[in-house]
């Protein structure tokens, strides 16, 4: 089991800009669904980017760590015990995807000419590659070598990579399957003329393929029609469900923990998580609003 652990985070915007998040407590694990909901400015979204890395915020307070068990990864037979435990804050953001941390974004970006089934077998390629070194170490004979490209980067075995092509489809079908997603999406170019609710689906997919440890999902229900709020929500649950994901889900309304049922429902104000509950919290929170909890928060204090 993985977990995610957030203590007393505080969070600027880079080169000495507005401190945004005031001492952030969070811990998520692998199986388990939190929702993190707040209003606008409150700092969920800059939450989700401290956790990947992102370069625009510091943190400059604070730690967050990442716990790992020994047989946390497919095709991995044990986690060194060393490598076990990792700051994250010590690492970049690819390093942090590699060890199973992932983003999905509130607004993807659509990529011509990349289609989504040779942009998701270079991304599981790239994870496997750069977390193997990770965990175990740069191998000496690859070390030795010269790096970069003779010629172009586009030239080169089409198969190359821990998962080759034929298996990748395999793998690709497989996931879409549990999906219900059409397969002709794995032909289009990366969201490229996808509506917004098929950009978040596919956000979706993306987790399938990488299987992160812990997923962070930004507003992802956000512009869903009804009918795709639920292909998204049955996709989060078998994220849970059938890969063990840890999930922290974003969201500013209650409707899609409709479909996605919190373990544990957190409220953020003003940089803060001022509240916790379960699932009948967001309910109450929908029914009252955000004053609500304001005037319980701080009447209280």
């Amino acid at each position: 089991m993985a977990t995610i652990e957030l203590t007393n985070v505080h969070a600027e915007v880079a080169d000495g800009g507005e401190e945004i998040l005031h001492g952030v407590d969070l811990e998520v694990s692998s199986g388990e669904i939190h929702a993190l909901m707040g209003p606008n400015g409150s700092g969920k979204s800059t939450t989700s980017k401290v956790i990947a890395g992102h370069p625009a915020y510091e943190v400059t307070e604070g730690e967050i760590l990442l716990h790992l068990e020994a047989d946390d990864f497919d095709g991995v037979d044990e986690i060194p015990e060393d490598a076990r435990t990792w700051n994250l804050l010590e690492l970049e953001p690819n390093e942090r995807a590699a060890l199973g941390v992932f983003l999905a974004f509130q607004y993807p970006a659509e990529i011509e000419g990349v289609t989504m089934t040779n942009f998701l077998r270079t991304a599981l390629n790239a994870k496997i590659e750069e977390r193997d070194e990770l965990l175990f170490g740069e191998d000496e004979d690859e070390a030795d070598e010269e790096s970069g490209y003779e010629t172009s980067p586009m030239e080169g075995p089409a198969d190359e990579g821990e998962v080759g092509v034929a298996e990748f489809q395999q793998l690709l079908s497989e996931k879409m399957e549990l999906l219900d997603m059409d397969e002709k999406f794995a032909q289009r170019y990366l969201n490229a003329g996808f509506s917004g609710g098929e950009k978040k689906q596919n956000e979706v997919l993306q987790a399938a393929i990488l299987e992160p440890t812990i997923a962070v999902l930004d507003e992802i229900d956000s512009g869903l029609d009804i009918d795709r709020l639920q292909d998204v929500a049955d996709g989060i649950n078998a994220l849970r469900d059938e890969q063990g994901t840890g999930v922290l889900q974003i969201t500013h309304y209650q409707r899609i923990l409709d479909y996605v049922e919190p373990d544990t429902v957190h409220i953020m104000l003003d940089g803060e998580i001022v509240m916790e509950g379960d699932a009948e919290l967001a309910a109450e929170l929908e029914d009252k609003g955000y004053d609500w909890v304001r005037e319980q928060v701080y009447n209280a204090a």
